[in-house]
């Protein structure tokens, strides 16, 4: 039986985090205020049927499907009704529900202020999104399972005026790059930690 890593229900996404969703995705694109669901499981191969049957329950489109060493990823986008009664399918495959997924657990939160001109350089080097900028302030943080950095990304995004910078759901840990004046920074990391704290 799969273990359910994530199950992550996002009401809107946001622009930049839909944007840079859009930078490396294969399959089909979002667009801003759209519903989306995540779902990450182990082993990684188990997101295949769970992906079937997503995908013909209900009428979403699949714009991540991966399988790596451990873990598997599925993110379904499209309207809010669809999106849920997919979700939904997908727990009753597994003979579960949303409480026996994986609680995210913050493993670094960091803000640097004023950024040096070489840092910034360095971390723009390594970015997909937006850049950061010498005299900004930038939110770092690191969470496990991966996933659940795309929910921290998007709740900063809905409470303050932030910049995407990069953000990683795949992998061992998820991680986020936030920049822009040093209050915005501080709400956004608010926000963001506080949405990884009230998954249940």
């Amino acid at each position: 039986m799969a273990e359910l890593r994530s199950f992550i229900f996002l009401d809107r996404l946001q622009p930049q985090t839909m944007c840079y969703l859009g930078t490396w995705i294969k399959g089909a694109l979002p667009r801003a205020d759209v519903a989306a669901q995540i779902i990450e499981v182990a082993p990684g191969l188990d997101i295949e049927p769970l992906t079937d049957v997503a995908l013909k329950y209900a009428e979403v489109q699949a714009g991540i499907l991966v399988v790596e060493r451990q873990f598997g990823y599925l993110e379904l986008h499209g309207p809010t009704g669809q999106v849920k009664a997919a979700g939904e399918a997908v727990l009753e495959a597994l003979g579960t529900d949303t409480s026996s997924a994986v609680r995210p657990q913050i493993l670094a939160s960091r803000i640097v202020t004023m950024l040096d001109r070489q840092h910034a350089f360095l971390i723009n080097r390594n970015k997909v999104g937006s850049m950061a900028l010498p005299g900004e302030s930038l939110f770092v943080l690191e969470m496990a399972p991966a996933s659940y950095a795309i929910l921290a990304t998007n709740e900063a995004e809905k409470a303050a005026d932030i910049k995407v910078v990069d953000y990683r759901m795949i992998g061992a840990t998820g991680r986020v790059y936030l920049s822009g004046s040093e209050s915005d920074v501080r709400q956004a990391a608010e926000a963001a930690e506080a949405a990884l704290r009230g998954v249940l």
